[in-house]
């Protein structure tokens, strides 16, 4: 769609390891999936998965304990890991190529746009995973926090997210089934 000039894309709001455990939403987490099916989506995009032990602090978390951490080609998470942050942080690593990924530690981002782009495919990969899919991961995300200009993630991703679609198509970097 169509945004005023220097209109924000969208912001992501999220719980930091500050937040009262309580508060914290119910949403998928990478317990609840079988590992070896998180590890193969990651490797298709060469990327690696590392579980960490619980009650550990996740490096190169940007947003804390339990959200996930990147540091190179590596997605850190814990059991308690929420699958979207795994999702959208192994997305930061694949918009970026090789030789910006390789000096990623903590924070994968700089720009609105590539941001953007790593919502989109963190929404369309959610699709790879038997027992997430699109609409889940969505739903997770706007209990997370994650907050978009059209109110939620599944108003921006049906109505305001053709730029994001399209960097990801330049870049070849949509599965077929979202081409």
């Amino acid at each position: 769609g169509q945004r005023a000039q220097g209109a924000p894309l969208h912001f992501l709001c999220r719980i930091g390891s500050s937040a009262n455990p309580e508060l914290i939403p119910e949403v998928l987490q990478v317990n609840d999936l079988p590992l070896a099916d998180l590890h193969s989506l990651l490797a298709r995009y060469a990327l690696q998965l590392q579980l960490v032990p619980n009650d550990t602090p996740i490096p190169g978390s940007f947003w804390g304990d339990p959200e996930a951490g990147v540091i190179g080609s590596t997605v850190y998470v814990r059991s308690d890991t929420p699958v979207h942050s795994l999702l959208h942080e192994a997305c930061h690593l694949i918009v970026l190529p090789p030789e910006r990924r390789a000096l990623v530690h903590t924070d994968a981002s700089d720009s609105a746009l590539e941001e953007d782009a790593t919502c989109y495919l963190q929404i369309v990969l959610a699709d790879e995973l038997d027992g997430v899919g699109r609409e889940r991961l969505m739903a997770d995300m706007d209990a997370w926090g994650y907050s978009f200009r059209l109110g939620s993630a599944r108003a921006w991703f049906e109505h305001d997210a053709e730029d994001a679609r399209h960097w990801l198509l330049q870049r070849g970097l949509l599965p077929a089934h979202a081409a």
